[in-house]
């Protein structure tokens, strides 16, 4: 194994495991809410399903490559 591949491996499991990290990160960092205040939400603002598609932006790319859209 060359060492250009090598260091290809290792940058590719640090990004992963970088990655995962910050996954976790992010569901730590989110706010438990209870089924009331879901409820109280819900009414308030409504449910995804109920949005209007030009009121929403699909942000899935954008967070599946690390926050870059190409």
């Amino acid at each position: 194994m060359e060492i250009q591949e090598l260091k290809a491996i290792i940058k590719e499991s640090v990004q992963e495991a970088l990655k995962e990290e910050r996954l976790l990160l992010c569901q730590a960092l989110i706010p438990y809410i209870t089924d009331t205040e879901q409820a109280d939400i819900e009414k308030e603002i409504g449910i995804p399903s109920d949005y209007e598609s030009d009121e929403l932006i699909d942000m899935t790319n954008w967070v599946k490559h690390g926050n870059q859209i190409s």
